[in-house]
């Protein structure tokens, strides 16, 4: 006769009692009720689920159970855990819900068509659109970029540019003189090629001394232009400032005359202002030019000068070396900020170097 093992689950003792597996259906209802009471997110609800109906959850161990029991207890004990799997179940899908529709009303408060708040980003300077645009108009007429020295010694700021020591000229530019700190600094001048010529630095008035520098190492034909910020001791308002920027021009070669300077002249404005652009010319004085002139337009209503100019004066070729009896030229030097004020429509160009970043904005 074959012997008859005992099932598994007397191994460790005899069948639950039907009472027993009541309390434990009862037992794990509140649990999980408790659980997807207190549940925040769907991760949560994810791990309720697990815990009760996973492949190892405690309500799968209850219906696993059920084939060690009795048929009338199979018939008492299934129906409850089959009813509470189903209950759980639902909770689970009702709580999923909740926390979608939670979503979705966090989710309707941010409009995905509607723009991004915009993002604050630096913005160039006026002067430097307005100067870029100058190197490439006169770039496109075959000038080249020359830049120079911020520091000059009174040589190459008056003496070569015609504008003798003591001469009543000198004092059409308010100057701002630098002092030496020691007597090693005139030992250190001395050594200075760029320097040697005087002991008497400043900061230079107009960006014409890059003139006789370019004029001393360079031979004609050329045509230059050359940008920098100057300085000069006096009074400000709405179209003076103790420091501003300068466009300077040079053109040197056998046949240049004062047609070929309005013509150059008229192409820069005409494509900085557009075609319609109104200007004129009125004669003046400059100790390095003969003839001099002046270039004027319109500003506020009135008429603002924007550039001096004229023809190279023979002094300042021999200056340089070269024979004014063979090469002639022109020269001019607009006002940055006064081209700007009247292209942007500025009233003062005091705004330039106020460090207001509502002006700035607005390039």
């Amino acid at each position: 006769m074959v012997e008859r093992r005992p099932h598994k689950a007397n191994v460790a003792g005899s069948i639950p009692a039907v009472g027993t597996m009541k309390d434990r259906i009862q037992e794990i209802k509140k649990l999980a009720m408790e659980m997807a009471e207190k549940a925040k997110s769907l991760k949560e609800l994810e791990n309720l689920e697990v815990k009760f109906l996973g492949r190892k959850g405690e309500l799968t161990q209850v219906l696993r159970s059920l084939k060690d029991l009795s048929i009338e207890a199979r018939r008492e004990i299934g129906p409850l855990a089959q009813q509470l799997k189903k209950e759980i179940e639902e909770l689970v899908v009702e709580k999923a819900k909740e926390f979608q529709a939670m979503g979705s009303k966090i989710e309707s408060k941010f409009d995905i068509t509607k723009p991004g708040n915009k993002i604050h980003i630096g913005h160039i300077h006026p002067l430097n659109i307005v100067e870029k645009q100058i190197r490439d108009i006169f770039l496109s007429m075959n000038f080249s970029v020359v830049e120079g020295p911020e520091i000059e010694n009174d040589y190459y700021n008056f003496d070569a540019l015609n504008v003798p020591k003591d001469h009543p000229a000198r004092e059409a530019w308010d100057t701002f003189w630098i002092k030496r700190q020691s007597a090693n600094s005139k030992a250190q001048s001395a050594n200075d090629s760029r320097l040697a010529l005087s002991d008497k630095l400043l900061l230079r008035t107009h960006t014409s001394p890059m003139q006789i520098h370019y004029m001393k190492t360079h031979q004609p034909p050329f045509q230059i232009i050359v940008p920098g910020r100057t300085y000069r001791y006096e009074a400000t308002d709405a179209s003076h400032e103790t420091t501003f920027n300068q466009i300077e021009g040079l053109m040197v070669g056998e046949d240049v005359s004062l047609v070929n300077f309005k013509f150059i002249i008229e192409k820069f404005l005409k494509k900085m202002f557009g075609e319609d652009v109104e200007f004129d010319f009125r004669p003046s004085y400059y100790p390095f030019v003969e003839p001099g002139l002046d270039v004027y337009m319109k500003w506020r209503g009135k008429e603002l000068e924007v550039a001096g100019a004229g023809m190279v004066h023979p002094e300042v070729f021999r200056a340089v070396g070269y024979d004014p009896y063979k090469v002639q030229g022109f020269a001019f030097g607009f006002g940055l900020e006064r081209l700007a004020a009247i292209k942007y429509k500025i009233p003062d160009i005091r705004l330039f170097n106020s460090g207001d970043l509502r002006f700035i904005k607005q390039f």
